[in-house]
């Protein structure tokens, strides 16, 4: 598989407080993670480390006969981990009180990849059908827009859309989404914060997928469109496409 990253601290916040990894598997299974974390005192940043590199940890040693539903299991567990880790730091460390992270990853297999997520990070799917997102969002407007009570056009600008329903590391006992998917060789697979999302849309995102340039080149080029179009937010994207020779990446940037 072919991998491509990028994490930007962006044009108006002094701390990156993104957190991303990339791991690949002796057997060729990819592990990739986007965190997002919030918090005062600088605890969205540690909370996001913390969480990513437990979920690293946790899947360090997966067998390589386990079925897709071990994996979502292993995927879940790992999470949930994550979750009791930052939650405890947060009770023994007063001033990060209310510490907390997005969260989403996948393993990826060459016929197809399980997902667990829970908060505002995403994960999108491009293949023949084009681009689309295979998470649904842990937040207010969310369930505005599943509730009809506004559009998705009214989502992108209402002042309320950076309010989570749902974090890690938040409560001790939290919820996280299962997923389950198949590609083609060719296809990607997008992992963003909402520092990308909310500032490339689809279209934008299927337009740069389709560019005859190197996977790197395609994932600079979106994280410069979201620097373009403001920047407010950190911005963090891993890509990964089902063919080429695997690479390996665990790092912050920006």
């Amino acid at each position: 598989m072919d991998i491509a990253m990028k994490s930007h601290v962006g044009n108006v916040r002094q701390v990156n407080e993104d957190y991303f990894a990339c791991t690949v598997n002796v057997d060729g299974r990819v592990l990739a993670i986007v965190a997002d974390g919030m918090g005062g005192h600088q605890a969205g940043e540690i909370a996001s480390r913390m969480a990513v590199e437990r979920i690293v940890h946790e899947l360090s040693n997966l067998e390589q006969d386990l079925t897709p539903e071990d994996e979502r299991e292993r995927l879940m567990n790992a999470l949930l981990q994550a979750n009791l880790e930052v939650y405890r730091y947060a009770e023994a460390h007063p001033e990060c009180s209310g510490m907390g992270t997005t969260v989403v990853a996948a393993l990826l297999r060459q016929s197809g990849g399980v997902t667990a997520h829970i908060g505002d990070s995403r994960l999108y799917h491009f293949g023949a059908n084009g681009l689309s997102q295979q998470t649904e969002d842990h937040s207010l407007v969310q369930e505005l827009i599943k509730s009809g009570q506004i559009t998705e056009e009214e989502a992108v600008v209402h002042p309320q859309r950076n309010v989570l329903m749902r974090a890690l590391g938040t409560d001790k006992d939290v919820r996280i989404d299962l997923g389950e998917f198949t590609w083609e060789p060719n296809d990607v697979v997008l992992l963003c914060s909402d520092g990308l999302s909310n500032k490339v849309s689809v279209q934008e995102m299927e337009k740069y997928l389709q560019e005859s340039v190197t996977l790197q080149e395609k994932v600079d080029a979106m994280v410069q469109h979201a620097l373009n179009a403001g920047g407010e937010d950190n911005i963090t994207l891993i890509a990964v496409c089902n063919n080429a020779v695997p690479g390996d990446g665990r790092r912050k940037e920006g």
